[in-house]
């Protein structure tokens, strides 16, 4: 579990990855570059962004402008972008990430994932991130929305063990065989939309426990995700709320509250389910 802001945890190649970050789904391009200085100046060291955000250009201004701003270096950042998977080649993926290095300004990503595995129209893709890899241009590789079937079939072929598994998680969909088995591969969990949209906000359980705490709804599920060793990206243009959604490192949820987060589970998704979204 992390104790801060910047606390790193290890993937299974070695690297070093923030455990808690900003990601920057649905914000417009023209506000992504705001909202990702003012995260850096407060301390956060991981960036999310994707190929189908259409905010890489102002992800990337932000983080000069951050990084200046903070004093700081692009190796004390730890940068994520990934290919929307629309059943690439293998060139189209090379492409794709070419196309993102320019569109953000770098000269390499800190990882790299395919964002939805589609109808098993990953193989290539993945060859195609592996070599990057290999070659030393991206730090690390991962996925994002893959279910276990998905890794039965990439693991058979697959030189290089993804790091990392982003997915929809929070207390209306807990992921609990997911995180065995991530466990079981040493893989890493990532959420996106840890707070169900706002779904548990005015929920008993959790107002009780925001008004235990002193804390909010929000803050309370984040410290869950923190707790259960699962890594997190929150969304915000405004740097109260930016600060705000990291204050969570001031307190610890009791095992009865911990398992009473967890009681809320039912399964109910937020986004589209892996295995019916195919674009």
């Amino acid at each position: 579990m992390i104790k801060s802001l910047q606390e790193t945890v290890t993937l299974n190649n070695g690297v070093q990855m923030p455990g808690f970050g900003l990601g920057v789904f649905q914000i417009p391009n023209d506000q992504t570059a705001a909202a990702v200085a003012s995260a850096i100046q407060q301390g956060y060291r991981l960036i999310d962004t994707a190929q189908i955000y259409g905010n890489e250009k102002g992800t990337g201004e932000g983080i000069r402008a951050g990084l200046k701003q903070a004093g700081l270096h692009r190796s004390d950042l730890f940068v994520t972008s990934k290919v929307w998977n629309e059943h690439l080649s293998y060139e189209q993926t090379i492409d794709a990430y070419n196309q993102s290095l320019a569109a953000l300004g770098l000269d390499y990503l800190d990882l790299y994932l395919i964002h939805w595995p589609g109808d098993h129209a990953y193989l290539e893709s993945w060859r195609a991130l592996e070599d990057l890899y290999l070659a030393g241009k991206i730090k690390a590789i991962g996925v994002s929305n893959f279910a276990e079937h998905h890794f039965d079939d990439l693991l058979q072929t697959a030189r290089v063990t993804p790091v990392i598994n982003q997915i929809e998680l929070h207390p209306l969909l807990t992921q609990e065989p997911m995180r065995r088995f991530a466990a079981a591969h040493d893989m890493r969990l990532q959420a996106w939309s840890p707070l169900a949209q706002g779904k548990l906000f005015g929920n008993p359980v959790m107002e009780d426990l925001a008004q235990k705490y002193g804390k909010s709804v929000a803050q309370v599920i984040l410290k869950w995700d923190v707790q259960r060793d699962v890594l997190v990206i929150t969304k915000s243009t405004k740097p109260a709320r930016i600060a705000a959604n990291a204050d969570i490192f001031d307190f610890t949820l009791s095992e009865a509250d911990m398992a009473a987060i967890d009681a809320l589970n039912a399964d109910v998704r937020v986004g589209p389910d892996p295995d019916e979204f195919d674009f």
